[in-house]
């Protein structure tokens, strides 16, 4: 059916098609809200039931569902469950003429985005509407960004001045190359799921899908129902059959991220799985195959967890073919400067603010730290410095971190370094050197923009605290 009243369109408005599920038992009123909705663009259909509802759920998908709470004897609060349940997600717009707070608070906490009562405007109707796609599309957006990023994220990464980490690089790249099961262990923020990415990338399912798994997000028949799949009625809430993320990986690689927090139950199945690639979705007898790659990966010591009879310990073992353990970024610490460097260039970017630099105090500081918690930490500290530092430099303090001591800077004080300011020589060739370093890709490289030998580079490096 065609958009109505075109000219009521307002610049808010859905730029593309959707569509919309109006469940009233007023034929009146369902005609209203469609009249209403085609006129913003959208696609509606009507329903007097929430049964009528999940029928029409089963059948396709709605990008906002308008609900009446009074449906005859139906009360429309205990569809909301059922309807989430159904297409996770989905904005759900309550309307009611009995429009207490205490319904309102309940519908919101049953999952409902808006809560519009009756008698209601055309324009109330649209409005709420239009903030559920307009919500819906930022998410989107939020989602698309941020895949971006890491995928831009994964090529600094992977870009590395440490013997030790290139060493680690060429084992990844040699375990891509196979078909075995990798289990991938590190601590948390060593950079795991772009290293999935990377492995991806470099071996022979790199145009097939890469399907993730967040197992610590899942619970109970949740986690098996994700991984296998499921059948009308196996469980509460499972109104229809799905297909698992198994299914959804055929062909291509299948990551388990935290491993260590599968259930029992999905522990079985997954070990079924590896033993013959066979599965079965829940409350199904069918046996179904699927050829998939398998990338685990856990910040946990899987051992412990079998010891505790947490973690099966034959699962354990099949897992265990190829392990790979990201080292922690306390050593690498030659990468430190240049991954920090990288996502300077990521937040300017992104909060506008082209001109923020580190300073050498900074410099030295970001060498010098732990970073327990590795990539995100320092991804953090840079992100939350751009956004905050007062000036065009960003010093230890905007960073979060401890500065260390320069020679000779107690003394002096720890005023910022500016050319033609009250400095010594010395403060302005720490700076100048920091500042090399942070952009050239090989300390070989700085010695020559310096006019010095790599042998004495490397000792004002100690001598500065620039190590």
């Amino acid at each position: 059916m065609q958009p109505r009243a075109a000219d009521a369109r307002t610049d808010d408005a859905p730029s593309a098609a959707w569509s919309a599920l109006v469940v009233d038992d007023d034929p009146g009123v369902r005609q209203s809200v469609r009249l209403c909705l085609e006129a913003d663009g959208a696609r509606v259909l009507g329903v007097g039931s929430t049964r009528a509802a999940l029928e029409a759920l089963e059948r396709g998908r709605f990008d906002v569902i308008l609900l009446d709470l009074w449906l005859g004897r139906d009360n429309g609060l205990t569809a909301i469950p059922q309807m989430l349940a159904a297409h996770p997600g989905v904005g759900i717009v309550v309307i009611t003429a009995y429009a207490t707070f205490e319904t309102a608070v309940e519908a919101m906490r049953l999952g409902a985005i808006d809560y519009v009562p009756k008698p209601f405007t055309p324009e109330q109707v649209r409005h709420a509407t239009r903030r559920v796609i307009a919500t819906e599309a930022l998410r989107r957006k939020v989602t698309s960004l941020e895949e971006r990023v890491e995928a831009s994220e994964g090529d600094d990464l992977f870009e590395t001045k440490s013997p030790g980490y290139a060493g680690f690089l060429a084992t990844a790249r040699r375990a891509a190359s196979a078909e075995s099961v990798i289990l991938m262990r590190g601590e948390s923020g060593t950079g795991k799921n772009v290293l999935a990415r990377y492995i991806v990338a470099h071996g022979k399912r790199a145009d097939r899908p890469l399907v993730t798994v967040h197992c610590p997000m899942l619970a109970g028949d949740l986690m098996t129902s994700a991984l296998f799949g499921h059948r009308r009625g196996s469980f509460t809430g499972a109104i229809d059959n799905a297909v698992g993320k198994v299914e959804e990986a055929a062909g291509g690689t299948l990551y388990l991220d935290e491993v260590g927090d599968l259930t029992p139950d999905a522990q079985a199945r997954l070990l079924r799985f590896l033993n013959d690639r066979t599965y079965e979705r829940l409350g199904e007898a069918t046996e179904r195959r699927a050829d998939v790659r398998l990338i685990a990966a856990t910040n946990r010591s899987l051992e412990d967890e079998v010891r505790a009879g947490r973690f099966r310990e034959d699962l354990f073992f099949r897992l265990n073919v190829i392990t790979l353990a990201l080292p922690p970024l306390r050593e690498r610490s030659e990468d430190i400067l240049p991954l920090a460097q990288h996502y300077l260039r990521l937040c300017r970017m992104q909060q506008a603010r082209p001109n923020l630099e580190l300073s050498a105090r900074a410099c030295a500081a970001l060498v010098r730290e732990s970073w327990p918690g590795n990539l995100r930490q320092l991804r953090n500290a840079i992100e939350r410095a751009v956004i905050l530092a007062p000036g065009p430099l960003l010093e230890p303090e905007d960073l979060g971190i401890e500065a260390p001591p320069v020679e000779g800077e107690r003394a002096r004080g720890t005023a910022p370094v500016i050319l033609g300011g009250d400095i010594t020589i010395e403060q302005l060739e720490v700076e100048h050197i920091a500042r090399v370093i942070a952009r050239a890709p090989s300390l070989e490289s700085a010695a020559r923009v310096l006019g010095i030998d790599p042998t004495t580079l490397q000792r004002k490096r100690k001598r500065y605290g620039l190590t």
